[in-house]
Parts: C-alpha cells; sequence; structure tokens
C-alpha cells in the first residue's frame, strides 16, 4: 500500500511539472502577461505622442497661423515692414553681487519667465 501511494505521488509531480514549469506554463503566461501591460503602456503614450504630431500636421496644412508661430519662435523670423525688440534678461553678475545669507532679499525677486 506504501509503494502505492508514493507511485501516486510521483505520478501527480509529473503531471504538474509542465504546467508550472513547462513552455507553456503558468510561471510563463504570467510573465508574457506582465510583458503584454507594459507593452500596452507604451502604446498608449505613443498613441497619445501621435495624436498630437498628427493634430499639428493639420493646422500646419490648413492655416498659416502655425506656420508664422514657428517661424517666429522657432527662426526668429519677423514680418516685412515689422519692428522686433528685444529685451535682454538682467546680466548673471546682478546674482553674484547679492548677498547668499539673506533669503529675504532673493523671495522678493520676481521669478524669470
Amino acid at each position: 500500500m506504501r509503494w502505492l501511494s508514493v507511485g501516486l505521488l510521483v505520478v501527480v509531480v509529473l503531471l504538474q511539472h509542465p504546467l508550472w514549469l513547462g513552455k507553456g506554463g503558468w510561471l510563463r503566461v504570467w510573465d508574457v502577461d506582465r510583458q503584454l501591460q507594459q507593452q500596452k503602456e507604451a502604446n498608449e503614450k505613443l498613441e497619445l505622442r501621435n495624436a498630437g504630431l498628427d493634430a499639428e500636421v493639420r493646422d500646419l496644412k490648413q492655416g498659416y497661423d502655425a506656420i508664422e508661430e514657428r517661424a517666429r519662435f522657432e527662426l526668429g523670423m519677423v514680418k516685412q515692414d515689422e519692428i522686433f525688440v528685444q529685451i535682454p534678461d538682467k546680466p548673471a553678475s546682478d546674482k553674484a553681487a547679492a548677498p547668499t545669507g539673506d533669503k529675504s532679499a532673493a523671495a522678493s525677486k520676481p521669478a524669470k519667465r
């Protein structure tokens, strides 16, 4: 009777081995499911980026406002007979002249844009 119990236990272990550790076992299924979820998240981010690029392309094809905005900000272009005024930021030497221990003076200065 003891040999029968041991034999049945060995058969059960041999049948369970492929289920847990085999090529299509549960561990592999869980790993593939985790990889699938990561890929879905990456795809969602890329879909949002693509939607933004698609909207930008449609805007560039339909009107001149987007083209004009890009020309102004990325290429520094101005319209004909337009006056361009540039106000430079304060030089960096003003920051060095301020005392480092006085936090109230630094807090009263407006933040740069």
